[in-house]
């Protein structure tokens, strides 16, 4: 029996919970597959796929509270009351997710209406990761140790006087680690610690819920509308929704040059900004600031997230680098909340195909700045590139 579970359905990244509530308005209908990628090809031991289907079926049983619920109404007023009475009759259906053991090897997939299955990917990876490091009986850090570490951070992060966020709840050692780090970084007052993308620890901790959309609605888009038209109707869609509240683009699912070609003034205009997810942050610095002025925005009134795989060395560069110039914020996840003297798993689950009208199934890519980070199926990556002209 391992006791590795989920306490509340708010447990989640909040992107997921922002974009589900533009699918159940804009794609109710909507059917897809996500499958788990074992990026770091860990070896999972026996027993480990009823452990975890354990876990799954257990999360059946979250429901929001009426807490949770005020604390959403409170907190997110551009998200409206037909979605939160929506969340409030939500549960998980195990059922949508098959999970199979071979060997050392895991296969994790959930298949069903897009509206429902949105909330699985990120609980999933955090079980996966926590089970991995318990089954496996690897001792990390004291409590001590990993408070100590999370406020150190924050002062480094404090003295370059750059405002940040803990976006580390799918690749976390274990919710216990989460909810220390998260400890730690509201002890400070004059921290400039911004939130969580967390929203269970974001209203345990009084902090702002952050986050906006994922490479999946870019990638659901271009399923349902080709390739070229992706980006631009996956801003569109996300502005018919939100008005102009949540403004934070994200830019490499097919590139960050081909979401430039795209994100016209119009766009430039109504988003805050833009966020880094792959690639050499300092181009794509140097390319945002570009794109802007070009179109006549002045980039200081404009802000770029960062959020790829963050440490305090990287962060400083960023800073420095991009001081006077346009503004910065970041989304810290791994080295947050798993920096514990052990080694952080690489995984993640991505949306792998959508279906069409007729029942057949459209696979989905990600490009992305990074070879190394390209999903899905070959051929139609190959297809993007074409489409896209995208030279390698």
């Amino acid at each position: 029996m391992h006791d590795v579970r989920l306490n509340s359905i708010l447990d989640n990244d909040f992107y997921k919970i922002t974009m589900q509530n533009a699918v159940v308005k804009l794609f109710p209908g909507s059917v897809v597959k996500y499958e788990f990628i074992n990026r770091g090809k860990h070896q999972f031991p026996a027993g480990f796929d009823a452990a975890l289907r354990e876990a799954v079926n257990k999360m059946a049983e979250l429901k929001l509270t009426k807490e949770e619920k005020k604390f959403m109404a409170r907190t997110c007023p551009y998200i409206d009351l037909p979605y939160l009475d929506f969340l409030e009759g939500y549960h998980y259906d195990p059922s949508e997710v098959k999970i199979h053991q071979k060997g050392s090897e895991l296969s994790v997939t959930v298949e069903g209406l897009w509206y429902r299955t949105i909330l699985w990917e990120v609980p999933l990876l955090a079980l996966i990761s926590e089970l991995h490091y318990e089954m496996n009986h690897m001792e990390r850090d004291s409590n001590e140790i990993v408070m100590n570490r999370t406020l150190e951070k924050a002062k480094t992060l404090e003295k370059l006087g750059v405002n940040f966020a803990e976006f580390g709840t799918r690749r976390r050692h274990s919710h216990r680690v989460q909810n220390l780090v998260v400890e730690a970084l509201t002890q400070n007052k004059n921290s400039t610690f911004i939130g969580s993308s967390n929203v269970h620890f974001a209203m345990k901790y009084g902090v702002k819920p952050i986050g906006t959309h994922a490479h999946e609605w870019f990638m659901f888009h271009a399923a349902e509308y080709g390739f070229k038209m992706a980006n631009e109707l996956a801003l569109e869609h996300w502005v018919d929704v939100y008005r102009g509240d949540l403004g934070v683009a994200l830019s490499d699912t097919y590139t960050t040059d081909v979401f430039f070609k795209q994100f016209d003034k119009k766009f430039a205009k109504l988003f805050d900004g833009v966020r880094h997810d792959s690639g050499d942050p300092l181009t794509f610095a140097d390319k945002t600031i570009a794109h802007y002025q070009k179109h006549g925005i002045n980039p200081l009134f404009k802000y770029i997230i960062f959020s790829d795989g963050l440490n305090l060395e990287k962060v400083e560069e960023i800073t420095n680098y991009c001081k006077g110039k346009i503004g910065v914020s970041f989304g810290i996840g791994t080295n947050l909340t798993n920096d514990v003297g052990l080694k952080p798993m690489n995984i993640v689950m991505k949306l792998i195909g959508v279906q069409a009208p007729n029942k057949e199934w459209i696979p989905t890519v990600k490009l992305s700045d990074e070879h190394g980070k390209y999903t899905g199926d070959p051929k139609m990556i190959e297809l993007a590139k074409e489409f896209l002209r995208i030279k390698d």
